[in-house]
């Protein structure tokens, strides 16, 4: 079964950034071959796991060799698409927006904030991490002229909904929703919601009521 037509579990391909951002480590510093005990170290995710989540793409390593890293790396590569940019549109030129135009995911190579978007007129038409600011008047015209399909979602929570089904009418397909708001888009959309304050609350419930050496099981 190829990889364009193979379904992975969700939880799986979750981890493959992971993965290729530390292959992508050990191929710095010269390294030719890794176990998946070494690579359970350095992701924290059990040696179990991560055999299971290579065999969905056949054999990778070799049993008393582990995996060649040249060649989990370029496989991961072509997996997650690293030699095909995706430009990524920024919504709300905020304290949390302009963070991520100043970063700008540096250290990926298929993903980039190439435009954002404001209200306010002293941030439109200046350049934030060399990033154009429109405003958000022209959001559709601009999406659509640069072929946006990914959107990172960083303005009020009132105005987020309506904001999002002005995108969904055009080009992008997939949004990283940093407001507390819970967005309603068709089917073809796909949301990942990211609410820092529930994270936080999360983990603080963790603190409280779990054991550090409790065994979590993800599903």
């Amino acid at each position: 079964m190829s990889n364009e037509s193979m379904k992975i579990p969700q939880a799986t391909a979750k981890r493959l950034p992971l993965y290729y951002r530390f292959l992508n480590s050990l191929h710095s510093s010269g390294k030719q071959r890794v176990s998946s005990a070494e690579l359970s170290e350095a992701v924290k995710v059990d040696s179990a796991t991560i055999r299971r989540d290579f065999s969905y793409f056949g054999a990778l390593g070799k049993k008393g060799y582990g995996y060649n890293v040249n060649y989990l790396l370029s496989f991961f590569r072509k997996t997650l698409d690293q030699d095909e940019l995706t430009k990524v549109a920024l919504i709300g030129v905020g304290n949390l927006g302009t963070a991520f135009l100043n970063y700008n995911f540096l250290k990926n190579n298929n993903t980039k904030i190439a435009v954002a978007f404001d209200v306010i007129e002293e941030k439109v038409g200046t350049k934030i991490g060399e990033v154009p600011v429109y405003h958000m008047d022209d959001l559709e015209e601009v999406i659509e002229k640069e072929d946006i399909q990914v959107a990172i979602l960083t303005v009020p929570a009132p105005v987020a909904q309506s904001i999002t089904d002005r995108m969904v009418q055009g080009s992008v397909r997939g949004i990283l929703n940093f407001t507390p708001a819970r967005l309603t888009v068709p089917s073809s959309i796909r949301v990942h919601h990211i609410d820092l304050a529930i994270e936080l609350q999360s983990l603080v419930y963790f603190l409280k009521h779990y054991s550090m050496d409790e065994e979590m099981v993800e599903e």
